[in-house]
C-alpha cells in the first residue's frame, strides 16, 4: 500500500504504546495520590483537536472536572479555574508549537501539574513540562499519542473509581493497532477511489460528533486546508440543520465520520438528509471495520484512533493524485505573524 509500512505501524504503534503502559500508569497513579481538583487538555491546531475527543470521553464517562482549551487563548483569557491544583496535558509531535510551549511554561508557573506527550525528549516542551511521555520517533506520532492518551485518560476515570474496567480495557488497547492495520487494508481501496474522484474538488463539508468531533475539525482544518490547500468546513452533527444545510446542493462533497458512542444517531440524521440532496455523499463508518479481541463496550473510546487511521490513507492518495506534498507549506512556519 502506498506510504504505509506495516511492520513500523505495529512497532511504533503497537509495541511502544504497550511498553509506555506502565509509565503512564505511574505518572496518573501518583498525580491521583497527590490530589488535584480539575483536568486541562491543552493544545493547538491538530493537537487540540486531538484532545477533543478526550474531554468527551471525560465528561460522558466521569464527573472529573475537565476542560480543553486551545493554548493561545488560555494564555491570554484569565482561566480561573486553572490553579495550583491543575493537571494540564498537553501534545506537540515536535515539541516546539510556540503557543503549547508557552501554555505549558504558564501553567507550570501556576504551579500547576504539566505532562507533555512529544516525539522526542530534549524539545521546548518537553523541558518545560513535570512529566514527559515520548514516542521516540515522529512517524506514526499522532496514532501513538491517541494511544497514550487513551491510557491517561481512562486512569485517571478509573483512580476515580468511575471505570473499573480498566485493566481489561488496557489489555485490549494492546490489541488494537493490529485490528487498526486491518481496518487500513479493508478501507484502502475506497480512499483511493475517493482521491480519484476529488482530486479536483474544490469543496467539501465533513461532519462529526462525539468522540469523532476532534477528528473532523482536524482533518478539514490540518489536512485539507493546511496540507492541500482545499477549502473545506467542518460541522458539528448537533448544529448542522442551524445554518449549513442550506449551502447543500446536488454536487455538494459531503464527508460523514460516524462513530460508535451516544452521538451516532446526531450524525445519522445528517445521513439521512444528505442522501436526499447530494450525490456526493461520502461516509466513513468506523462499526463497518471489525476490531478481533475488542470488547462491544470499549469499541465506542477506540473509533477515533480508527478513524485517524482510515483518513490518514485518504490523506496519501489526495497526495499522489493533486501532486502536492502534505509537507509543502506556503505561511506556515514560513514567515512571522
Amino acid at each position: 500500500m502506498l506510504k504505509f509500512e506495516q511492520d513500523t505501524f505495529l512497532e511504533y504503534v503497537g509495541k511502544e504504546a504497550e511498553a509506555k503502559r506502565g509509565e503512564i500508569e505511574k505518572i496518573v497513579d501518583d498525580i491521583s495520590k497527590k490530589g488535584y481538583q480539575n483536568i486541562f487538555l491543552i493544545g493547538s491546531g491538530g493537537t487540540i483537536a486531538m484532545m477533543y475527543p478526550f474531554e468527551f470521553i471525560f465528561k460522558s464517562n466521569s464527573s472529573l472536572e475537565v476542560h480543553a482549551e486551545i493554548a493561545a487563548e488560555l494564555l491570554v483569557m484569565n482561566n480561573r479555574h486553572l490553579t495550583k491544583d491543575s493537571v494540564c496535558i498537553f501534545a506537540s509531535v515536535t515539541g516546539t508549537t510556540k503557543e503549547t510551549v508557552a501554555a505549558a511554561q504558564f501553567c507550570k508557573g501556576k504551579g500547576a501539574t504539566t505532562i507533555g506527550l512529544v516525539a522526542k525528549e530534549g524539545t521546548p516542551l518537553a523541558e518545560s513540562v513535570d512529566y514527559i511521555i515520548s514516542t521516540g520517533n515522529e512517524k506514526y506520532s499522532f496514532d501513538t499519542f491517541f494511544m497514550y492518551l487513551q491510557l491517561l485518560t481512562l486512569r485517571f476515570i478509573h483512580n476515580h473509581d468511575e471505570f473499573p474496567q480498566y485493566e481489561k480495557f488496557a489489555e485490549e488497547l494492546a490489541l488494537l493497532p493490529q485490528g487498526m492495520v486491518n481496518a487500513i487494508k479493508a478501507f484502502d481501496s475506497r480512499a483511493e477511489q475517493f482521491a480519484i474522484k476529488h482530486k479536483d474538488t474544490g469543496y467539501h463539508m465533513l461532519v462529526g460528533a462525539g468522540n469523532l468531533w476532534g477528528n473532523t475539525y482536524s482533518y478539514a482544518m490540518c489536512i485539507l486546508e493546511e496540507m492541500q490547500w482545499i477549502k473545506s468546513k467542518s460541522i458539528h452533527a448537533a448544529e448542522f440543520f442551524h445554518g449549513t444545510l442550506e449551502l447543500v446542493e446536488e454536487d455538494t462533497s459531503v464527508i460523514l465520520f460516524i462513530g460508535e458512542d451516544e452521538t451516532r444517531p446526531l450524525v445519522e440524521r445528517v445521513e439521512r438528509f444528505a442522501e436526499k440532496i447530494t450525490k456526493e455523499l461520502f461516509i466513513l463508518d468506523t462499526k463497518d471495520y471489525p476490531l478481533e479481541g475488542i470488547s462491544e463496550e470499549f469499541r465506542k473510546f477506540f473509533a477515533v484512533n480508527l478513524n485517524w487511521a482510515l483518513t490518514g490513507r485518504i490523506s496519501v492518495y489526495l497526495e499522489r493524485e493533486r501532486n502536492h506534498s502534505l509537507d509543502i507549506r506556503r505561511y506556515y512556519r514560513k514567515m512571522d505573524y
